[in-house]
């Protein structure tokens, strides 16, 4: 009897460590809607036997709100966009980047690396570059825009599309009327509220998801939109032009970034490392045609994505572009702004 009960014991141990062996690699991903096609996520799945859990937010307000109200470990890698990471960086919601641990860390573009709100690159790597655009279907919209002033034209009545996104939307109605885009000035605040509230008829929409659908469908004859959104819009239909305004276009690098507390280290470094390859990131890019800053990834890229101005945008939208930079406490009078906008 006592064999059997001994017998019985080692059993149970040993399919006890089979179970722990064999438990499900998993990793929790925290991303921009329209970012990673899934595609790309059931490939290193495949290849790695871990699951990833991807979950995503529509603006980086959103995804500051997601992580601080979540259990520490309920996310492992997120995607925050400058002036965010130094924002989640001095609130202490970032792990150090071991570089060591990335082979294809030297596929990504310099010219991105070490920017003002990480210096060293200590707590991020670079995604993507984004820039905004306008969109104009020109089978409905035959006017010269040439300025952001010129979307105030009345007869654009309910024909407009934003972003839902209040740095860049505020940011648009500072520039137009002449002031920083990052302006902490009351009185430039209240000109730029002023701006938005006149343009609020001529608005169809707020949607950072996927706002060319608007343009597409013809709901709407203009947008100011991310610029993977213009380039799509204009492939699927070529009568959508994608503009540059005098006053410049809102620039942004999104990134890599690990979140305090991860529980999925070996996994996130698996991740990154397998985005960082060449072709992954070219069928990233060509899914959703953001400007690639991975050098090794122009091998595989389409000359459709090469030659699309609004995708592969070049150093004049960089030249006449602003940045949207962290203003820290002040960020309240844009949420005092927005809310009157919106």
């Amino acid at each position: 009897m006592k064999k059997v009960v001994l017998y019985v014991f080692l059993v149970l141990v040993l399919c006890t460590g089979c179970a722990k062996s064999e438990e499900k690699r998993v990793l929790n991903v925290l991303n921009w809607s329209s970012y990673i096609p899934s595609s790309v996520i059931s490939d290193f799945e495949n290849e790695t036997g871990i699951k990833v859990n991807y979950m995503t937010y529509s603006s980086n307000e959103e995804l500051l709100a997601k992580v601080s109200v979540a259990k520490e470990g309920t996310y492992d890698l997120v995607f925050p966009s400058d002036y965010m990471v130094e924002i989640m960086i001095k609130r202490g919601l970032l792990e150090e980047i071991d570089t060591n641990r990335l082979k294809n860390i030297n596929n990504l573009d310099s010219s991105y690396m070490n920017m003002e709100y990480d210096p060293g690159n200590k707590y991020t790597l670079p995604f993507i570059a984004t820039s905004t655009t306008i969109a104009i279907n020109r089978d409905k919209i035959k006017d010269d825009i040439v300025s952001y002033n010129d979307l105030l034209n009345p007869k654009y009545e309910g024909e407009i599309v934003l972003i839902d996104d209040q740095r860049i939307m505020i940011g648009m109605a500072l520039l137009a009327n002449g002031f920083d885009m990052n302006s902490t000035n009351e009185t430039e605040l209240r000109i730029a509220k002023n701006w938005m509230l006149k343009l609020k008829d001529n608005i169809k929409a707020y949607d950072s998801d996927s706002p060319k659908n608007f343009l597409i469908s013809e709901e709407a004859s203009i947008g100011v939109i991310w610029n993977a959104e213009g380039a799509l819009a204009s492939m699927e239909k070529p009568s959508i032009e994608n503009i540059l305004p005098k006053e410049g276009l809102a620039l942004s690098t999104d990134n890599f970034a690990i979140l305090k507390g991860a529980k999925n280290t070996d996994e996130l470094y698996e991740f990154i490392d397998y985005i960082l390859r060449g072709k992954v990131m070219a069928e990233i890019i060509e899914f959703y045609p953001y400007k690639c800053i991975n050098i090794d990834s122009y091998d595989y890229l389409s000359d459709e994505y090469i030659n699309n101005k609004a995708a592969n945008f070049g150093s004049d939208v960089v030249t006449t572009g602003h940045f949207v930079k962290n203003i820290g406490e002040h960020i309240s009078m844009y949420d005092k702004v927005w809310a009157m906008i919106k």
